[in-house]
């Protein structure tokens, strides 16, 4: 099977910038910059890597030493959420390990819509599942159905459905036996869960899978994909055990307006953990919030903060606000917002315009202030390991 020339890709994505910038298309530039940022995943899933424990690749940082014994931190739980944490760098991972445990558990289905899928314990899984009679189902973004997993999947019969548009099928989540949702900002690669910071959320809750299994069956039975799917997902909320959350699936359900919003309600805080982050009116948000007095701080990943044209760490620096460049000689890929320490906003959704006009993503919000606390942890965590 022909394999996908990264090389080739990163220039043809160079020439649309050129064309683009000349046109002054900026939303079709932003999209343009979104193909190649995600381009590594893609990447790192079609080299060989003996290394049981990889360094990040394609980052301008030198990869850290492996510290011997390392492990995730540890899984937050109540009882209707279980949330993990990526170490990078660690020996053992507590995400991959129940995410694989959840999928073997698997009774009847088990709907999978992700970027990029090339860890193979995974594709193992689905294919174990598959055997024994579970309905196992795979949408991804097509640039990436090039890989060994996936090759793998393909030969044991398992159905999978590609986008085949320019715009990303970006979402990250997992719906199993039509009863819970897995969902965050990891790609199902070696990569993600082992040299890059990542969330990933398993919430159990049919009304919350009903949601999903609408926007994954929009794609894979139907086959529509972005602007084509739009006002198609009825439920757009949910409450578990007496918690509210707010569901969105872009593009066109307004996610960008509703953070904007909450953001300005703000009265306390506003921590953020950030891949990408070129949202104006979002960065404005923030800063009129620091004004009024609400503490901000914020960690963005460092090769983001270089590479993206628009990026907003340069607008933070420029207001003083605590924004720092993220320490991880891998990718810090959370997608993250806490408000007043007990709204969490998550998922896919970077904080762009590709992910909001675009892109499909998947995105929720959650007013939990336990959860807050558990993902504040991590803020500390990650903060601490950071820049100025």
């Amino acid at each position: 099977m022909k394999r996908l020339n990264p090389l080739r890709m990163i220039v043809s994505v160079l020439a649309v910038l050129g064309i683009l910038l000349t046109s002054g298309c900026q939303e079709g530039l932003d999209l343009a910059i979104a193909i190649l940022v995600e381009i590594r995943d893609a990447q790192a899933a079609l080299t060989p890597n003996p290394d049981p424990n990889p360094a990040a690749t394609s980052t301008p940082r030198p990869a850290k030493t492996p510290r011997p014994g390392k492990a995730t931190p540890t899984p937050q739980s109540s009882s209707w959420y279980d949330l993990y944490f990526t170490e990078p760098d660690a020996q053992n991972n507590a995400a991959e390990e129940a995410l694989i445990r959840a999928v073997s558990g698997a009774k009847k289905s088990v709907d999978v819509a992700i970027y990029n899928l090339s860890l193979s314990t995974l594709s193992e899984a689905l294919r174990a599942a598959h055997k024994k009679g579970v309905a196992v189902r795979v949408v991804m973004e097509s640039d990436n159905m090039d890989n060994d997993a996936y090759d793998a999947l393909k030969k044991a019969g398992v159905k999978m459905v590609g986008d085949r548009r320019e715009a990303l099928m970006h979402d990250k989540y997992v719906i199993i036996d039509g009863k819970e949702v897995w969902t965050g900002s990891p790609n199902f690669t070696r990569t993600s869960f082992y040299s890059d910071n990542n969330n990933l959320i398993r919430i159990r809750s049919t009304r919350l899978a009903e949601a999903y299994q609408a926007d994954f069956n929009a794609m894979f039975d139907v086959d529509r994909f972005g602007t084509e799917k739009q006002n198609q997902i009825a439920i757009t909320s949910a409450t578990v055990e007496g918690t509210p959350i707010e569901i969105f699936f872009s593009p066109g359900s307004g996610a960008d307006e509703r953070i904007v919003e909450l953001l300005n309600q703000a009265q306390e805080s506003i921590n953020f953990m950030a891949y990408s982050f070129t949202s104006d009116d979002m960065a404005n948000a923030i800063y009129a919030r620091a004004k009024a007095g609400v503490e901000v701080a914020g960690v963005m990943d460092a090769s983001q903060i270089q590479s993206n044209i628009g990026t907003e760490y340069a607008f933070f620096k420029r207001k003083k606000l605590d924004v720092r460049e993220d320490g991880n000689s891998g990718l810090m890929h959370h997608k993250v917002i806490i408000i007043d320490k007990k709204i969490v906003i998550l998922g896919s959704y970077n904080f762009t315009a590709s992910a909001e006009n675009n892109n499909d993503e998947n995105l929720l919000i959650i007013e939990n202030s336990d959860l807050a606390a558990a993902y504040l942890a991590e803020f500390a965590r990650l903060q601490d390991q950071a820049g100025n």
